[in-house]
């Protein structure tokens, strides 16, 4: 079974695991099509996390982040008048690090290499591909932005205006990049003319990046963080991504009643939010680099450290200023299992939407501007440095009963995505809903001191969270997305693909 966000990514994948591919082989074949037809969502020039589990063997999980420019510091920007890194500036833009973890991911787990795998995305990008409803409704927000750069208007416009729905568009210079990749390996990619077309692109910019940022570029095999919800495990990555913010909600939740709320009650909205809250702060404040955290992971996703911030909580209001003590002593997704069980949790962007606006006029790759993540303020841990990784938001995640996985997920959203997991183990393990009622199932997020929330909670969910305190601002755009696919006691697949975005769960 495969489930993705496009429809012809999930067609491709389930191509190649009827081809005799395995499930990391068809995880690449779909995310390979997903960068040439969702490009504001992710591709070639961005990062990718996964975990991948086979039954009976402890989950291998890789970090597949790119770095920051080896002559980037905080203190080269401030001289540029810069107080942040902005997510339209050339310094945004770090190392790609999706196509070494490609490749890394192939060699481990699959059967297939990239020639093979991305054939798919070749024919699409030379060939042409509809413009899905959803990826049309994003695009034209960012056609200005877009028009500003040579590369990207030459590659992601047509005549200087977005595409709509059912529109063909080609990208035969994309097209020869992924020839390129699947005749040379990565090398073909961190080498060579398409690594000399990143660099002169930065370059003319004023960037920082080498060619010798891109042909060091290495990722790295990660164990996961598995908690405990209830009995169930949740496994994330470690740091740099926020992957262990979502175990802290959940080990919050875990001293409220949830199963005791309906899904949809103004009570569970308020304890949801208010947990997200104290979970996104202490992302804020210590989740980095590891190498520059000051506080463990340990300490973050600890218990009793959990039973404190729980106790800051108001279940009757919203608390203005909800700030956790220091811890003691914390885009694209794709989900594929095997006619083996090898199971394979993927996520793969360019961080916003068609990341830095900045694209390769040659080669045709739009670069992610993940580096905006990063702060100047060389006291803290997520402070840009030379060859550091910035925090991340990309998750993939896994549920394990007794030990084994029972099911690959994730959701997308940006800073959602931790809240996102949170709240879909919530539903299946305190409502035992299904893979796709989880996902559906209405979602609020906070920004700043305001609460945005989907139309699709109920009006007195809504007015009752108002009267708690909350500013609720409910949105016309869907929050995030996501993909699940369950490892059913039976010995079925049970899929779920959410209806915020395009694409579908299949399986034969």
């Amino acid at each position: 079974m495969a489930a993705t966000s496009h429809p012809l990514a999930t067609a491709a994948a389930i191509d190649i695991l009827k081809a005799g591919g395995t499930a990391a082989d068809a995880a690449i074949a779909a995310v390979g099509v997903m960068a040439v037809v969702e490009p504001h969502m992710t591709g070639i020039g961005g990062d990718c996390f996964t975990l991948i589990s086979k039954p009976g063997q402890p989950i291998w999980g890789y970090n597949g982040s790119g770095r920051a420019p080896k002559a980037a510091t905080a203190e080269k920007l401030r001289a540029q008048g810069l107080t942040s890194v902005p997510t339209d500036s050339v310094h945004a833009v770090t190392v790609p690090g999706a196509i070494e973890a490609w490749e890394t991911i192939l060699r481990t787990h699959g059967r297939f290499d990239l020639g093979r795998v991305l054939q798919a995305a070749i024919g699409y990008a030379k060939n042409g591909w509809p413009v899905t409803p959803r990826v049309a409704f994003d695009w034209p927000a960012d056609a200005a932005a877009l028009a500003k750069d040579t590369g990207a208007s030459r590659h992601y416009l047509l005549n200087g205006r977005a595409p709509t729905a059912g529109e063909r568009m080609t990208s035969a210079a994309l097209g020869a990049t992924l020839e390129e990749i699947a005749a040379k390996g990565a090398k073909g990619f961190y080498e060579g003319r398409v690594a000399e077309d990143i660099v002169a692109t930065l370059k003319a910019k004023g960037g920082l990046m080498s060619l010798e940022d891109l042909a060091s570029h290495r990722g790295t095999v990660e164990t996961p963080v598995i908690g405990d919800y209830k009995g169930t495990g949740v496994a994330e990555l470690p740091p740099n991504g926020q992957g262990i913010t979502a175990l802290i909600i959940l080990n919050i939740l875990e001293q409220f009643d949830v199963k005791g709320m309906d899904p949809t009650s103004p009570e569970r909205l308020h304890i949801g939010i208010e947990a997200a809250r104290l979970a996104y702060s202490l992302r804020d404040s210590h989740i980095a680099d590891p190498a520059a955290m000051t506080v463990t992971v340990e300490q973050l996703v600890s218990k009793d450290f959990a039973k404190t911030l729980a106790g800051m909580i108001d279940p009757g209001k919203r608390t203005p200023r909800l700030i956790p003590p220091p811890p003691g002593t914390n885009t694209i997704y794709c989900s594929i299992v095997d006619r083996d069980r090898m199971a394979v949790s993927f996520i793969n962007s360019i961080f916003h939407h068609f990341g830095s606006k900045i694209c390769t006029p040659e080669t045709g790759i739009l670069l992610q501007n993940r580096g905006s993540s990063f702060n100047l303020d060389e006291t803290h841990p997520n402070c840009i440095g030379p060859g550091k990784r910035p925090m991340h938001t990309i998750i993939p995640a896994m549920m394990l009963e007794k030990g084994e996985v029972t099911c690959s997920f994730g959701v997308m959203g940006g800073s959602y995505q931790s809240s996102g997991h949170a709240h879909v183990v919530c539903n299946t393990v305190d409502y035992g809903m299904d893979p796709q009622a989880a996902i559906d199932s209405p979602r609020a997020f906070f920004e700043g001191e305001k609460t945005t929330v989907e139309p699709t909670w109920p009006q007195a969910t809504i007015e009752k969270v108002r009267a708690m305190g909350h500013q609720v601002d409910v949105t016309v755009k869907p929050i995030g997305g996501g993909q699940m696919i369950r490892i059913d006691r039976s010995g079925f697949l049970v899929g779920g693909s959410d209806a915020r975005k395009d694409g579908l769960a299949l399986g034969y």
